[in-house]
């Protein structure tokens, strides 16, 4: 396997190029990727949006996954260029969250559970010329589609309540427009906004000046949700 350039970083992973079709993703911290596979391969059967899996070569480590090659600016990108206002933005970030929650979950029994992204914000949505692609699949889990709206909240207020944060106001104007839009999808209990809460508390990758904002988050996204 042939590695080339570093396409891109996140806060656990870098992204390289291996061709026009295929980039390897290879997590630094020794996480092993092999549990995203069941579950986007489940996605993509079930019609989600998200990258193809491509052949895993023997040389690929534990945190090694090949994946298509996308195409297109991330969301975020596209809201601070503005070429994508916040209603659209909110709009396309909602309709996501929904249309995930309507695949049933692969292994629970409980009919309620669904798949859930948790992790689902506009730097994990590539907006490619076949349509919006959801990636970063590595806080995956099942359960109530109540925690992965909050969760999505949680991490959009968590930068609009930052004052040092340079996308502080976009992300106000984004959340402000997204969480009316997740009441339509019976909202965010509260009970289930302490729950993202907690889980962004024991995020390791959160520097402690992030976790502060969490009670100050959690409460913008009350506010939002009319409680």
């Amino acid at each position: 396997m042939r590695i080339g350039q570093l396409l891109g970083s996140g806060r656990n992973a870098d992204v390289y190029e291996l061709n026009e079709a295929w980039v390897l993703r290879r997590y630094r911290d020794g996480m092993d990727a092999a549990r995203e596979l069941p579950v986007m391969s489940y996605l993509s059967a079930s019609g989600y949006p998200v990258p193809r899996l491509g052949p895993q070569p023997p040389s690929a480590g534990p945190g090694d996954l090949v994946l298509q090659r996308l195409y297109g600016p991330t969301m975020l990108e596209s809201l601070i260029s503005g070429d994508l206002g916040a209603e659209e933005g909110a709009e396309l970030l909602a309709g996501l969250l929904a249309e995930l929650h309507t695949v049933p979950a692969r292994l629970s029994p409980d009919p309620d559970d669904r798949v859930l992204h948790l992790d689902l914000h506009p730097d994990n949505v590539v907006l490619t010329p076949d349509g919006p692609v959801v990636i970063d699949w590595s806080n995956t889990e099942e359960g109530a589609p109540a925690v992965d709206r909050a969760m999505s909240a949680l991490i959009l207020a968590q930068v609009a309540v930052d004052p040092g944060h340079p996308a502080a106001d976009g992300a106000r104007l984004l959340v402000t427009a997204l969480v009316p839009r997740l009441a339509a999808d019976d909202g965010i209990p509260a009970r289930h906004l302490a729950d993202a809460a907690a889980r962004r508390t024991r995020n390791p990758m959160m520097s402690p000046a992030e976790t502060a904002l969490i009670g100050e988050a959690a409460a913008l996204v009350t506010t939002l949700a009319g409680r």
